[in-house]
């Protein structure tokens, strides 16, 4: 069953909080909801369906369902893939829709990890010995060299650089154009323009990753609400369409397949086009997450922006960059400058993409006739093991 046109995205909201020393995450979590429902006009005793991943405190959606008091849900998913679930989670309530389970579809995220949750790219802790972990299976082999999510990305880079001819310069000018755009944004976490100089002049962090080619760590949330369309033409919102979703793991088979220069999105991406009906070229504005300026780099080039190889030079002088460049991306900073809750912070791509498809992007920053948007993320640990998310939405006239 396709779910083009089955749904229709008519809530979002970004938590204005990064740095929330006072507030639970589950107050977060229930303060973003609240919001989305205010901006799709709807209460709480409209949701059916629940939607979270593994940032929901206690059981999950059991324990947000009961703590947000949501009476009436029929249907809830806890579908959990890193940062690319809050986009799975888009896809899997269209779904639901489409076939019955739910009418009103409620997605939130929320984290603090500047106050004692999970960091992005913390130090995973060494093991006593191989195989004696409880996380995933391939961290007792790893774990014990202290590796890290920077490293991992690190290796990325450097493998393109070799690949490619890649430069540091190149990967930089991604994080100038986060920087281009947050710089209007009142909340965003850093608005300070940088130039390529300063990004490639920053300490080093993961060899050739510098520190400003690092996503920002931020407490926060975000909540979206995602309808049938009977409900969609009661309310008295700008209607985004959603027109097709794909999602996909990359696993390298205990090393066997291992590639570090391309991502699950080449997957994922031509599926999610295929059901919408369009192609890259048709796109207006690209929501990609942006963990680190290599995730942003090969993502492009595995969705079809570009040739695979020619990543650095298609973001090189200000491409990504809204109303200079080709392919304008992350116009509220991204998670490279604005917001980056939890390492799932994949919900603030489609927030954003709603808000363009609205024309309710900030005004320097608005894509001009934006009536066709992506959203994109992976979850997991880009080259090797992880999962790619898309979905493709358009504004309905």
């Amino acid at each position: 069953m396709s779910i083009k046109g089955k749904a229709y995205i008519m809530g979002a909201y970004e938590h204005p909080l990064r740095d929330a020393p006072d507030t639970s995450t589950p107050q977060l979590h229930m303060e973003s909801a609240l919001g989305a429902l205010a901006d799709a006009g709807l209460t709480k005793d409209d949701v059916d369906g629940y939607f979270c991943a593994g940032d929901a405190p206690g059981f999950g959606g059991m324990s947000m369902i009961d703590y947000m008091g949501l009476k009436n849900v029929r249907h809830m998913d806890s579908t959990e893939t890193g940062g690319s679930s809050y986009i799975v989670h888009v896809g899997h309530a269209a779904q639901a829709i489409a076939e019955g389970k739910c009418q009103v579809a409620l997605i939130t995220l929320a984290g603090r990890p500047r106050h004692g949750g999970n960091r992005p790219g913390a130090r995973m802790a060494p093991s006593a010995a191989p195989g004696l972990t409880d996380g995933p299976p391939e961290a007792g082999f790893e774990n014990i060299y202290g590796g890290s999510t920077h490293n991992t990305y690190g290796m990325c880079a450097m493998r393109h650089m070799y690949e490619y001819g890649t430069t540091s310069e190149q990967l930089a000018w991604i994080k100038v154009a986060a920087s281009h755009h947050a710089q209007w944004n009142e909340h965003a976490f850093l608005r300070d323009v940088v130039t390529v100089e300063q990004v490639v002049n920053s300490r080093m962090i993961s060899d050739p990753l510098h520190l400003l080619d690092c996503c920002v760590v931020t407490d926060g949330g975000g909540a979206l609400i995602v309808t049938s369309p009977e409900i969609a033409a009661t309310l008295n919102r700008p209607k985004v369409k959603i027109l097709g979703a794909g999602e996909a793991p990359k696993s390298p088979l205990g090393g066997q397949g291992l590639d570090l220069t391309y991502s699950g999105a080449v997957w994922s991406g031509p599926r999610a086009f295929e059901e919408a009906g369009v192609k890259p070229a048709d796109i207006k504005y690209a929501s990609i997450y942006d963990s680190f300026t290599i995730t942003v780099l090969m993502q492009i080039e595995d969705l079809g922006f570009c040739e695979k190889g020619q990543g650095g030079r298609f973001v090189a002088d200000g491409n990504l960059i809204s109303g200079v460049g080709k392919l304008p991306f992350n116009t509220d900073g991204g998670g490279l400058c604005n917001n980056h809750p939890t390492n799932r912070g994949g919900i603030t791509k489609v927030i954003e993409a709603v808000r363009q498809l609205r024309g309710e992007a900030h005004p320097k920053v608005q894509v001009k006739n934006c009536d066709l948007a992506i959203a994109h993320g992976t979850g997991g640990s880009l080259g090797t093991r992880h999962g790619s998310a898309t979905v493709v939405m358009e504004r309905e006239a």
